[in-house]
């Protein structure tokens, strides 16, 4: 099957593509269970599709991988299908990103011309160290209310009209 033929409200969906982009990991409670969410956008020779990742399978994948979908089910968002593994699917990757860097956490420090091991390391672990700026606040960050969907470009417009809103109207400060 590929991604062209795939319709709204489609199940039975086995397909293999790769993935050449995953967004950010999203948080969610529905039913006092906690779940993590994620949207990567998939393609094949046909073309491109929005691939829903859930829980596990978000560790799984990274972009550059083939993924294997079997009995996958095809949605769709404000006129947009998106691709998952639905109730009863599941996702194999079959091929894994043949030159993938490693990430700062396992790469060896670096040493700098005349420096002596010790100064390398403490120089790395200085690099991975928020400076004061950074906030190191360890607040998970704010979900969205129940039935209000927000796109990242809009959020910051929509908290501060939140903020605004929820501000007293014609109450004074008391002096003592």
């Amino acid at each position: 099957m590929k991604i062209s033929e795939l319709q709204a409200r489609q199940g039975k969906v086995d397909i293999e593509v790769d993935i050449v982009d995953k967004g950010e990991v999203r948080e969610f409670e529905k039913f006092g269970r906690a779940g993590r969410v994620c949207n990567c956008t998939a393609k094949d020779e046909s073309g491109e599709i929005k691939l829903t990742l859930w829980n596990e399978d978000i560790d799984k994948v990274n972009v550059g991988d083939k993924v294997k979908i079997e009995n996958g089910y095809v949605g769709e968002w404000q006129g947009e299908l998106q691709l998952s593994t639905g109730k009863f699917g599941k996702l194999e990757v079959v091929g894994k990103q043949e030159s993938q860097e490693l990430s700062s956490e396992q790469a060896e420090p670096e040493a700098k011309p005349g420096a002596s091991p010790e100064t390398a390391e403490r120089s790395a672990a200085d690099e991975q160290a928020p400076s004061e700026s950074e906030d190191t606040g360890t607040t998970a960050p704010e979900q969205p209310k129940p039935g209000i969907s927000v796109e990242p470009d809009k959020k910051k417009e929509a908290e501060e009209a939140e903020n605004i809103s929820e501000e007293p109207v014609g109450e004074e400060e008391q002096i003592e």
